[in-house]
């Protein structure tokens, strides 16, 4: 998932790093710490690297120091906001091959609810992916590519646009009201509706990790941090 998942995904990012979403299994865990110590990484912030942190959803994140990978990042999450369960995740992925290797991708429409987050960069990189799909397949698309775009494209002319060429399911109201903006062809009105949408996700992202960074903020989180 994250940068290098847009890069596979036609929205091209430069991403120093490399996030992976993972079954926080205890002999899953074992492969990773090993895959970890080949490339000689070493956890460089709070928290420390154990199956109790990640189940809650914080972020466990690495450096690498193998001369072959020197300095990049790895970045491990488990459970994220609004985002499926691992199970439903790996059901979902997108697999992919590359150089004879088989690479798996978080599903695309995994990836844009994982970014929907508070950081600024991730909002283009969301319309970025959205509309490379959308011009990708908007001659011949599935019906759950029709939902997808529906539910995800951020971009007022071609939310218009759409919904001139598709009928929207009626249950698409009501989970994205400003659905009937697109259908009515308001532009500036639908554009502020985008807006504000962004803001409440925003804002949710802030809300769920206030709790989580003041878990790590605790004496006695401190203190198992030092002792790692």
């Amino acid at each position: 998932m994250g940068g290098q998942a847009c890069v596979f995904y036609g929205a091209a990012e430069f991403s120093r790093d490399t996030d992976l979403a993972i079954l926080a299994s205890s002999e899953n865990l074992a492969r990773l710490n090993k895959s970890l110590k080949d490339l000689k990484a070493e956890v460089i912030a709070v928290p420390p690297f154990e199956a109790r942190y990640l189940r809650k959803g914080h972020a466990v994140h690495f450096r690498c120091n193998h001369a072959e990978a020197l300095g990049m990042r790895v970045d491990v999450m488990t459970k994220m906001r609004g985002v499926a369960s691992f199970s439903k995740l790996w059901n979902q992925r997108t697999t992919i091959e590359l150089d004879g290797s088989m690479i798996e991708l978080m599903g695309l429409p995994d990836l844009v609810q994982a970014k929907k987050t508070q950081r600024d960069k991730d909002w283009p990189m969301i319309r970025r992916l959205v509309e490379v799909n959308y011009f990708t397949n908007r001659e011949t698309p599935t019906k759950d590519q029709i939902r997808f775009w529906f539910l995800e494209l951020r971009t007022p002319p071609l939310l218009i646009e759409l919904a001139r060429q598709q009928r929207i399911p009626a249950q698409l109201f009501r989970q994205r009201p400003l659905l009937k903006a697109a259908k009515s062809e308001d532009e500036s009105l639908l554009a502020e509706l985008l807006l504000a949408e962004e803001e409440n996700e925003r804002e949710a992202d802030r809300h769920y990790w206030t709790p989580l960074k003041k878990e790590l903020e605790t004496p006695a989180s401190r203190s198992q941090q030092i002792k790692h």
